[in-house]
């Protein structure tokens, strides 16, 4: 086993970098661990949501809901809305996974798997789970001590805030904060990094460093020369503009993504306000031309409120951990964020670095992080080769066949008629997204043969069963504002 690190530095704060900080702080407590981050420099917030594993991150470090929910302005999220992704089954929801849908899990898979062979059976995701039942009745998804069954959840916050958070967790864990600029990175013969020179001439020396300057990514591919691999081949979406709306008087309990013209459009509900954007391909549509569209949808054409643009660079590094480096966040890749992965991939990233760093495992923790990278690119593919929408973008990734085998693979036992879950088991794809996910998207576009094809058929699942067990759950779930207004009264 190899040794923890006697020393890091991390260059660059934000909510990756402060991550970083708390997990390394926690595994290798003797350590001297000190955040580097320019005080010019603030948070690029494109997505201010997560899946179910931050909840793991703030369990682990000890930061209970009712600390840091309020100081992040922060909800909860049962999933994710998509709205006219296809234009004849306008909406479905992608709802996280919990231990309750193992019931109904099953007679949801029959039910598709009977459509897709000509049934005309119910197979649309949302009758059979109930996280979407959370979200439609606006119920947070905190199960009382009484339940039974553990219920998979995420969070909508201000991604500053929840840096804020998780910084002044790191500093209390004996973390060194640096409010300072870096201006050269000194890489030795051999391909090490040997220091940070900062702004003021003197140089910070460490064992080991983690990159999280955002897309810069000044260590890994400015300085170490780490090759980028663009995903601009099968995500055509390299532009955002973002912009604000007043907090909603019902809180949602989900994220909502409405296609547009170009692109697709988020709703993210925090406590504070609406964060909204627009993510787009700027070949099909200019940025003022974004702008208004999504001022049109957010019916704010007339309104006095700012617009940020933004850029992405859509792809990853080829390795996130080069030499002594491990890259981060934006500087080690980005997917724009449909699914909300953004903070996930870091968490893996991290926590996956940790235990291969003692036990000297580069290659396989390499292959395996650029493997998850692969496998969500491949899922967020999905929503748009699957979309039956028109308009000239929406027809040119629905025709696009730069798929890998995985994506062709999953495409082609659904349209054969054939076992999902198998496929993506079998080609180890389930630690990315589970069969469920995948069988949720596929059903949700309604991707079924022709309704004046589909025979009369009985369902294959006991729906009225299905009803009474999700309605009868959803009666043990509060209101999602009443659940917010817990954590405030908490002492």
């Amino acid at each position: 086993m190899t040794p923890p690190p006697s020393s890091i530095a991390i260059l660059g704060g934000g909510t990756a970098g402060w991550m970083a900080a708390c997990l390394m702080a926690k595994a290798w407590p003797q350590a001297r661990i000190t955040v580097i981050e320019s005080p010019d420099i603030g948070i690029v917030g494109v997505g201010e949501g997560s899946t179910p594993q931050l909840k793991a991150l703030f369990d682990a470090l000890g930061l209970a809901e009712a600390d840091w929910m309020p100081a992040a302005d922060a909800t909860y999220k049962a999933g994710i809305a998509f709205h006219g992704w296809s234009d004849d089954t306008p909406a479905y929801f992608h709802p996280f996974a919990g231990q309750i849908d193992l019931h109904t899990q099953g007679a949801f898979f029959a039910s598709t798997r009977a459509r897709r062979h000509g049934a005309d059976v119910p197979a649309h995701p949302d009758r059979f789970f109930l996280n979407a039942r959370l979200a439609e009745a606006g119920r947070a998804p905190i199960a009382p001590a009484h339940f039974p069954f553990r219920i998979g959840y995420g969070y909508h916050f201000d991604a500053h805030k929840v840096g804020h958070v998780l910084r002044d967790a790191a500093v209390a864990r004996g973390v060194v904060h640096l409010p300072r600029r870096v201006h050269d990175v000194v890489v030795d013969t051999a391909g090490q990094v040997v220091a940070l020179t900062l702004d003021e001439g003197d140089a910070l020396h460490a064992e080991l460093f983690v990159d999280a300057s955002g897309f810069a990514s000044a260590i890994a591919q400015q300085a170490l020369g780490v090759p980028f691999r663009s995903f601009a081949n099968t995500l055509f979406a390299d532009r955002a503009v973002v912009m604000p709306t007043p907090r909603q008087a019902a809180l949602p309990v989900q994220t909502k993504a409405t296609a547009l013209s170009a692109g697709w459009a988020w709703g993210i509900p925090l406590t504070s306000r609406t964060g909204n954007g627009y993510v787009y391909a700027s070949r099909y549509l200019s940025s003022d031309a974004a702008e208004t569209e999504l001022r049109r949808h957010l019916g704010l054409l007339d309104a006095d409120v700012a617009a940020r643009h933004l850029s992405m660079k859509v792809g990853r590094v080829e390795t996130s951990w080069t030499a002594n480096c491990l890259a981060i966040g934006l500087a080690q890749g980005f997917i724009e964020p449909l699914e909300a992965t953004a903070l996930h991939i870091v968490q893996a990233t991290i926590e996956g670095f940790i235990g291969a760093y003692q036990a000297g495992s580069r290659d396989a923790f390499n292959a395996a992080i650029a493997r998850r990278y692969d496998g969500i690119r491949d899922y967020i593919v999905a929503h748009y080769r699957l979309n039956r929408r028109s308009g000239p973008f929406w027809r040119d990734v629905a025709a696009n066949d730069d798929l890998s085998d995985d994506l062709k693979a999953i495409m082609t036992a659904w349209f054969t008629g054939g076992d999902v879950a198998a496929v993506v088991e079998g080609r180890g794809l389930a630690g990315y997204y589970a069969p469920m996910s995948w069988e949720v998207l596929l059903a949700g576009y309604g991707t079924f043969p022709d309704a004046t094809r589909l025979r009369t058929a009985p369902p294959v699942a006991d729906l009225a069963a299905i009803d009474t067990l999700l309605s009868g759950c959803l009666l043990n779930f509060p209101d999602h504002q009443a659940a917010l207004d817990g954590h405030r009264r908490m002492p």
